[in-house]
């Protein structure tokens, strides 16, 4: 059967899919500048023989086809680029890069879509229809990399008929899979707020008009859209992570600067969450006498895992491993650029455990001491090219 085949050429890749991961995470770079990362990815898809393209500068999109290649296709996807984050481990493979860390696992997507795509493409005459790689930069910085690469294209000739993705999650134990239908992760959208006033000597705020008062009330305010406005029912942060103003105990600033990130889960209220945040900013601001600009930097929609197909990945993840071993994914206000992808066509982003605290794998992604259990990379490549295969059999 091609699901042994494809599970006995995970395990014979091992070492190698490792060396690999090892490459990547010493060699991080940032997003939209992942050049040599791309290059990388590009010279291993000419040794295995599979045809590719580049989108989005440092995208990379290969294509592997099997037999009857025009019946159908199926689409794979992996993020390429590292974070600013100064690595802590006292690792052989720690990044070689000051102040660049694969902190988010973008080292083990890539080389779990690597290991699957030189599995799929020796098995190439075992299954049927077409499967895209794509291997994606820019995940984490607005305006996501997916958006660019929608854009030029990465979703026609051929149209994939869904897509999956694959991302480590470090509070699942190694060995383990998890899966889960409709909204998934939030959108995220950056909030910029400045206000200007008149400052003064803060021995006479009544010659003057209060900033920092102003930010305080906004601060706090702001809380309101969430309790107030939102059903209870819809998930819906709003955090102000930044205020910036004054540099003395006795001058009220003229200018105070406040940042923080809206996440959602509903795109019609994200949008009626905007206005509300700008008419709230600013009418707030006016009635203390001060001018506010409210700047909303639209990020990434929310991920919606499309039922069915999540169904049918998790199916075929229970025929590659013990079901027991498969669970269900927890609703998480993070962001992910794959929510791009799959507001345009049926996908699932599902999750790989690399947690292992025997050996001490416990941080959290965005940390500088995030690692994983490598053992986790065989999983990874199988179920991906596994779940490809018997996609192409489903849709």
């Amino acid at each position: 059967m091609i699901i042994e085949k494809l599970k006995a050429l995970a395990a014979q890749d091992k070492d190698v899919n490792i060396t690999t991961r090892r490459h990547l995470h010493a060699h991080p770079e940032l997003s939209y500048v992942e050049h040599n990362t791309s290059q990388y990815v590009q010279d291993m898809l000419t040794q295995m023989g599979i045809p590719y393209t580049i989108l989005a500068t440092t995208g990379v999109v290969g294509i592997i086809r099997g037999n009857n290649a025009d019946s159908k296709c199926i689409a794979l996807r992996a993020d390429m680029d590292a974070l600013p984050i100064q690595e802590e481990n006292n690792v052989p493979y720690k990044s070689t890069i000051t102040g660049v860390m694969h902190a988010c696992g973008h080292d083990v997507h890539t080389t779990c879509l690597l290991g699957a795509a030189r599995i799929l493409n020796a098995t190439k005459n075992e299954w049927e229809g077409s499967i895209k790689l794509i291997f994606q930069p820019g995940e984490e910085k607005n305006p996501g990399g997916a958006s660019i690469m929608i854009r030029e294209g990465v979703l026609h000739n051929p149209a994939p008929a869904a897509i999956l993705g694959l991302h480590v999650h470090p509070g699942l134990q190694v060995g383990k899979l998890s899966y889960r239908s409709g909204m998934v992760m939030a959108s995220a959208d950056e909030l910029y707020i400045t206000l200007h006033s008149k400052g003064g000597h803060a021995a006479a705020p009544h010659l003057t008009t209060d900033a920092i008062l102003a930010a305080a009330h906004i601060t706090v305010g702001l809380q309101q859209v969430v309790s107030r406005w939102n059903n209870a029912f819809n998930p819906c942060i709003i955090s102000i992570t930044s205020i910036q103003g004054g540099n003395t105990t006795n001058v009220l600033p003229s200018k105070v600067q406040l940042m923080g990130t809206l996440r959602c889960m509903n795109e019609a209220w994200r949008t009626q969450a905007h206005k509300l945040i700008t008419n709230y900013v600013t009418q707030t601001a006016l009635s203390m006498g001060i001018t506010a600009n409210v700047h909303i930097d639209i990020g990434y929609p929310h991920v919606w895992n499309d039922a069915t197909i999540t169904q049918q990945a998790k199916a075929a993840a229970m025929q590659y491993i013990d079901s027991a071993l498969v669970e269900e994914t927890e609703l998480r206000m993070g962001a992910e650029d794959f929510g791009y992808y799959s507001h345009q066509i049926p996908g699932t982003f599902f999750r790989l455990g690399v947690m292992n605290a025997a050996k001490g794998i416990t941080s959290g992604v965005h940390t500088p001491t995030f690692d994983v259990d490598e053992d986790a990379i065989e999983l990874g490549v199988g179920i991906m090219a596994w779940m490809g295969v018997s996609m192409l059999q489903n849709v």
